[in-house]
């Protein structure tokens, strides 16, 4: 992760509620409907050999209810009988009984060491399903929602190896090819482990295209995989198909095959050759400076450089760019200038837009120069770090506000995870490109908000909730803060039984179930009819946040729960209860 530029995420602060006052238990009655199942859903027990807390997260609180978030209020399931079965809703007081839309070919039970089916809606009219055994389909669905144009039909079926769930899907047009990029999520037995769980997490990253011949068949043309000690929050492939986004507590690699590890080995062998820089550079506050040494029949005429605002390119005598590629931080192209020094050296002056700002990097991804740091500014930077350092452990216990105080922290405070990170991998480097640490903003949940973009993630800031899009074409805005749910991230530590969280799409209200029977709702803070007044602050409160608490009328823990603008579906082994929470437009 050396060349990796580490990020950090921005709130909006028009976003943000400081005088935020609570949520305010609402009685409403909300509309509940249950439809019952003909056949139980699908659900796979964790085995004995399934011990591990990455086992149970991955599989023991699978979400067995999926949304299909092209179309509105469209749920699928997988039952014992290997069907698919889909509820599209339009009339809550006319609900038709789920429907058959697709049956998986293979004998479920047959297959011993077998994880629940799976599946992604990877497009309008594709899908992505897991039957649980290690065998990938990829299928042609037509217009879904709609019993009339609705029509699975397998276009590639192909076993993958050791059994997986299908974490992400995307598809798209490369090279005036259709493609499909699947994610393979594996708990693996890892021998060389002795000291941890003795398991590994790894993530396949399977591209699957449309042959050239026009036949329209499928083949697999590229698989790579990735490997960590812990299972990723949040994992999604760009909708280009050109990286991957990973929140998780512990980092993931891509693993080489040996034609990449002996590609590499001869890369090494090149570089430890050429071991002087190919540049030189120096940087103040306002300007950045470059020396390149020049072979000794260079002249004037035989240099070429171009300046942008983002971008540098050198050339000499119509080669291949000395120099080539973006700059960390926008320039002044117009007042940026060159010359030849008397030792034959070009120096080139770049004057920085940002003034003050310390770039890390001069241009980006590219390793081939060296950083020359001026005394002043080491100096400069050891005084400005001065104030964190002492040479006694603890020079001042008397301190009247000591800088933390452990005890004054609350048990939902206490972040078990403070090593996550947020990582966007290169498709073809496999290198880490951007990273964040996640240390105190722990991941909550994610949503779609947007199908046609990456899937959002929720994460805790203080008390709150955040909720994030990422955005992989916009480089300068790649993760951008769209919504905040208020003191969420405080009111879901004290609920020690939830399960799983969710959001409206149009972050009207979020929800959270618990293993049994209940589920919370929280409301964005909406308008009063009447006036209310606020006596400790002596002034008028004029809009109110209300939280409403269902409980469903089933035995059976809950296995699926979907959000959407108008509902909440909520799948228990036989029933599938509907919640009314806002009314249609």
């Amino acid at each position: 992760m050396a060349g990796a530029a580490h990020c950090s995420l921005q709130a909006k602060r028009l976003l943000l509620d400081p005088r935020f006052e609570g949520y305010k238990l609402s009685l409403e009655p909300l509309a509940c409907y249950q439809l019952g199942l003909d056949a139980a859903v699908a659900e796979v027990q964790l085995r004995d050999d399934q011990y591990t807390l990455d086992h149970m997260r991955a599989f023991g609180m699978y979400n067995y209810l999926h949304l299909d978030s092209w179309y509105q209020d469209n749920v699928y399931y997988v039952d014992q009988f290997g069907r698919v079965m889909n509820l599209s809703v339009t009339l809550d007081t006319a609900l038709q009984k789920p429907r058959e839309v697709f049956r998986l070919p293979a004998d479920l039970t047959a297959c011993d060491n077998r994880l629940c089916a799976s599946m992604h809606f990877s497009s309008s009219t594709w899908v992505t399903l897991s039957d649980g055994t290690g065998r990938l389909y990829l299928i042609k669905s037509g217009k879904r929602g709609s019993s009339a144009s609705e029509k699975w039909e397998i276009v590639f079926n192909e076993e993958l190896g050791s059994p997986f769930i299908v974490a992400h899907s995307v598809s798209f047009l490369k090279s005036d090819a259709h493609s499909l990029a699947v994610l393979l999520l594996r708990v693996e037995k890892d021998e060389l482990d002795t000291k941890g769980s003795g398991f590994h997490v790894t993530l396949e990253w399977v591209t699957v295209a449309e042959r050239k011949e026009g036949d329209h068949r499928y083949e697999i043309i590229k698989r790579r995989v990735l490997q960590g000690k812990s299972v990723p929050h949040y994992a999604a492939i760009e909708p280009s198909g050109d990286g991957l986004m990973i929140v998780s507590h512990k980092p993931f690699t891509f693993m080489q095959s040996e034609s990449d590890k002996l590609e590499e080995n001869d890369d090494a062998k090149v570089s430890n050759e050429k071991k002087d820089p190919l540049y030189y550079w120096q940087q103040t506050e306002d300007d950045v400076t470059i020396t390149v040494h020049l072979p000794q029949d260079i002249t004037k005429d035989d240099i070429k450089i171009r300046f942008s605002p983002d971008n540098i390119c050198v050339t000499l005598k119509d080669q291949t760019p000395l120099m080539e590629g973006n700059l960390y931080s926008s320039v002044d192209h117009e007042s940026c200038t060159w010359i030849i020094r008397e030792d034959k050296s070009l120096e080139i002056s770049l004057i920085k837009k940002n003034e003050g700002c310390r770039w890390p990097e001069l241009i980006i991804g590219d390793t081939r120069g060296e950083f020359i740091m001026d005394p002043s500014q080491c100096s400069e930077i050891a005084e400005s770090l001065m104030h964190l350092t002492s040479e006694v452990m603890n020079p001042n216990p008397e301190k009247e506000n000591p800088p933390c105080n452990a005890q004054e922290l609350e048990e939902c405070d206490a972040f078990l995870e403070d090593g996550a990170s947020l990582c966007r991998f290169d498709g073809d480097t496999l290198k880490v490109t951007h990273i964040i640490n996640l240390g105190s903003n722990p991941y909550l949940f994610s949503v779609v908000v947007n199908p046609k973009e990456m899937p959002c993630f929720c994460l805790r800031h203080d008390v709150d909730a955040l909720l994030w899009q990422p955005h992989s074409d916009q480089p300068e805005n790649m993760w951008e803060h769209i919504a905040t749910f208020n003191a969420l991230g405080y009111v879901q530590a004290s609920k020690q039984d939830k399960k799983f969280m969710a959001c409206a799409p149009d972050y009207s209200y979020a929800a959270l179930c618990e293993c049994l029977r209940r589920v919370f709702i929280y409301r964005q803070p909406t308008p009063l009819a009447t006036v209310l007044y606020n006596r400790k602050e002596g002034r008028q409160v004029g809009q109110v946040a209300k939280q409403l608490v269902a409980t469903l009328e089933a035995n059976d823990p809950i296995l699926g729960f979907q959000a959407t603008s108008e509902r909440l579906f909520v799948l228990t082994t036989k029933t599938l209860f509907l919640i009314k929470v806002n009314s249609g437009n």
